[in-house]
């Protein structure tokens, strides 16, 4: 059997439904892509596509001091806060192709500290637009030191890109690490080895 050729359906196509511009485009893409756009496991498609994307890019529609609200705390300590192996998602700017791993950061505080769960969600926050890896660390940390002020910020992303390993040189392997460092972390050599320490254990 010739899988590159269409089947022949002895019923008529179920009709298109009202559509949107974002699902016309995607149809389109359909129709260049598979000689048989119609079928029924593409039917619904560029709806399903559309009400995916808006998931994927919702981060487009929060800001991050909305997400952390009022949970901010004042606070005496100064020591480290870590929080490690955030999960991420985010797809690619370039080719819309999703790339994942994992977000670890560190803030000293200067007088309050916040909720554990909101660097999560500030994480997603960034992660959930169309990104470039290194934007992303940059964002996250410049977020959570616009807000909380604090002594320093410390991000580490690491990540496996689908476009390096579905495409181009197909590397199964690789993985990239980058990262972004403020206020003490930067300028404290004891500090940022402390910091790098923590997330290696």
């Amino acid at each position: 059997m010739d899988y590159n050729q269409p089947r022949m359906s002895s019923s008529e196509p179920s009709p298109i439904p009202e559509s949107t511009p974002f699902q016309d485009s995607v149809r389109h893409m359909l129709e260049s892509l598979d000689p048989e756009p119609l079928r029924e496991g593409l039917r619904d498609t560029p709806r399903r596509v559309e009400k995916a994307f808006k998931f994927y890019t919702d981060g487009y529609r929060r800001d991050p001091r909305q997400v952390i609200g009022d949970a901010l705390f004042e606070a005496e300590t100064d020591e480290m806060v870590v929080v490690k192996d955030i999960e991420l998602y985010s797809l690619c700017e370039h080719h819309l192709a999703p790339f994942f791993g994992k977000a670890h950061v560190a803030y000293i505080p200067n007088g309050k500290i916040v909720g554990l769960s909101k660097i999560a969600r500030v994480v997603d926050v960034f992660a959930r637009r169309l990104q470039v890896q290194e934007r992303l660390t940059m964002q996250i940390a410049r977020a959570i030191d616009d807000v909380l002020k604090p002594r320093g910020v410390a991000v580490v992303v690491q990540a496996s890109h689908l476009c390096m390993m579905m495409r181009g040189v197909e590397k199964q392997n690789s993985s990239t690490v980058t990262s972004c460092l403020l206020g003490l972390f930067r300028s404290d050599e004891r500090t940022r080895g402390e910091f790098l320490k923590l997330i290696r254990n």
